[in-house]
């Protein structure tokens, strides 16, 4: 009887490379294609991605908006912290996000571009991490996002999602959502474009069917070649994860 087939985890990094392109091209045909392009302004980028952390989309938007409503960056800095505490109230953990996002504002207005943020676009890759996650309450998640999106830089963001559904499919072993940034990215190729189309459509998978409890496995496009469903059917469990209290 032949042996059975390895799972994905086990597989050499070529392999699980493979699977990570096979990912995108059904993802692709699912979700469609996702252009890179910005959204939203750098610093919104940034002061957003704080906000978003254990947030919904629509929380975060009227915590930015609210937050917006106090002035400008200036006005923002200069407000008590239990003003900027309640403007982002519908953002989870506001007491201790209001002062990390006042600190971040400060170290950004007293560096030598300001408040913009356009002089990552030429730093090396490693020198423009290494600025945004020196910042207060800025972690490998949000300085990621911010030089994929908004300036085309090959990193990779690893979101709740995106940590999820690698750790179930198996292209990474279990590990933290920080240990999953270096994983990944020695994985995929260097190219903005890839990187942020998997980025987009692996959150919007994990939102509508990988999700974190009673994943929708029978609509799962991935199934085929998810480890997880190769162990447990359609009866994947839920993700346990014990989120410790890191950066975003």
């Amino acid at each position: 009887m032949p042996a059975p087939e390895p799972l994905n985890v086990a597989r050499p990094d070529s392999e699980r490379a493979e699977l990570l392109l096979w990912m995108n091209e059904e993802l692709r045909a699912a979700y469609g294609p996702k252009p890179l392009s910005p959204r939203r302004d750098p610093l919104h980028e940034l002061i957003s991605t704080i906000l978003s952390q254990r947030t919904n989309w629509r929380d975060e938007d009227a915590a930015y908006q609210e937050l917006r409503a106090l002035g400008d960056w200036d006005d923002i800095i200069a407000a008590p912290v239990e003003a900027v505490a309640h403007a982002i109230r519908r953002s989870n953990y506001p007491e201790s996000k209001a002062p990390r996002i006042q600190a971040t504002l400060r170290a950004i207005r007293d560096s030598p571009g300001g408040y913009s943020l356009d002089f990552l676009r030429d730093l090396p890759v490693g020198d423009a991490l290494k600025w945004l996650t020196d910042l207060p309450g800025v972690g490998v998640k949000t300085a990621s996002l911010v030089l994929l999106f908004n300036y085309a830089r090959p990193v990779f963001p690893v979101d709740t999602h995106v940590h999820r559904i690698n750790t179930r499919v198996g292209t990474i072993p279990r590990m933290g959502e920080q240990a999953a940034h270096r994983a990944l990215l020695k994985l995929l190729p260097p190219d903005p474009p890839l990187l942020y189309e998997l980025h987009i459509n692996l959150l919007k998978h994990g939102q509508q069917i990988c999700t974190w409890n009673r994943p929708k496995c029978p609509q799962c496009i991935l199934r085929e070649r998810c480890d997880a469903h190769a162990i447990y059917g359609n009866n994947v469990p839920s993700f346990s994860e014990k989120p410790g209290k890191s950066k975003n």
